[in-house]
């Protein structure tokens, strides 16, 4: 059994983002679709014998104290009694603050990889409650699928979408997502939508309307993407993306974004990479 394994951490669109109500935590009831990108930050994992858990080298701007991969593995270690400990290394690529889900997939690898490198035997369904421990998000990245989801986003169905390329923009600001949820304005109340009238068109990202209010450069890179091709917000942003046929569409108008933003170029994914390569290792 091998002591070290090197998986992907894909990024995330949200292609539609609702909001239908409020639990009695507080925590908001969502209607959303979930597609991955092959945008993906690289984490390797080596296990150790003293069992410590470490970040043994980043490129990462976040504090290691407040590393979410260190929460994921010590979580499970505790609950698992393991003695083993993980040393934990990141190629970031997926910014931060974005809304594309840079954090809950590299929980969500985490998970992956621990429970293979560990020994533990859970099933996809069990790390996915132990994942909801960590964020709301990380279900959706355990599972592997493109999906519809609702709950708080851990309730989800699978689809099968179109896969096209996508062109995204990060206007380089980071936008919180506590704060946009707390936005009086934010509209609560949306009537629940069905697959089939999302897959006909129906659905919008409330939370666009409120960020493009509280972040001009969120609201210029709509503005501007929108005239190519139909822009939308991720997730509480601040990335912005479109649909393009083919790369060479998406490369010609990559070449013409202004040059205060960074941008990218994804080819839309149905199935997380980490599931596939779990699978070739098996």
């Amino acid at each position: 059994m091998t002591d070290t394994l090197s998986l992907p951490a894909p990024a995330k669109l949200n292609l539609m983002l609702q909001i239908t109500g409020r639990r009695a935590d507080g925590y908001h009831l969502l209607e959303t679709v979930f597609q991955f990108i092959d945008l993906c930050d690289r984490l390797e994992f080596e296990l150790n014998q003293d069992g410590r858990l470490r970040r043994r080298s980043t490129n990462s701007p976040v504090a290691e104290g407040d590393d979410i991969l260190l929460r994921t593995a010590a979580l499970l270690q505790t609950r698992f009694q393991i003695k083993q400990g993980v040393d934990i290394a990141i190629d970031k690529k997926i910014p931060i603050g974005g809304g594309l889900g840079g954090g809950s997939s590299n929980a969500a690898t985490c998970l992956l990889a621990l429970n293979q490198l560990w020994r533990l035997g859970l099933t996809l369904d069990q790390l996915a409650r132990i994942g909801l421990e960590i964020g709301a998000d990380v279900p959706v990245f355990v599972a592997g699928r493109a999906a519809w989801a609702t709950g708080i986003g851990e309730q989800l169905q699978p689809l099968e979408l179109a896969q096209p390329i996508y062109l995204v923009i990060d206007p380089k600001i980071g936008v919180s997502t506590a704060q946009i949820f707390a936005a009086q304005e934010l509209t609560r109340n949306c009537d629940p939508l069905t697959i089939r009238a999302f897959l006909r068109g129906a659905g919008t990202n409330v939370c666009e309307p409120v960020v493009r209010n509280r972040y001009p450069q969120v609201a210029s890179a709509l503005d501007w993407l929108s005239r190519f091709a139909p822009a939308r917000m991720s997730g509480t942003g601040a990335c912005v993306f479109a649909a393009f046929d083919s790369l060479e569409q998406a490369e010609g108008v990559k070449s013409r974004v202004p040059e205060n933003w960074d941008a990218f170029v994804a080819a839309a994914m149905n199935r997380s990479p980490v599931h596939q390569q779990l699978e070739l290792l098996v």
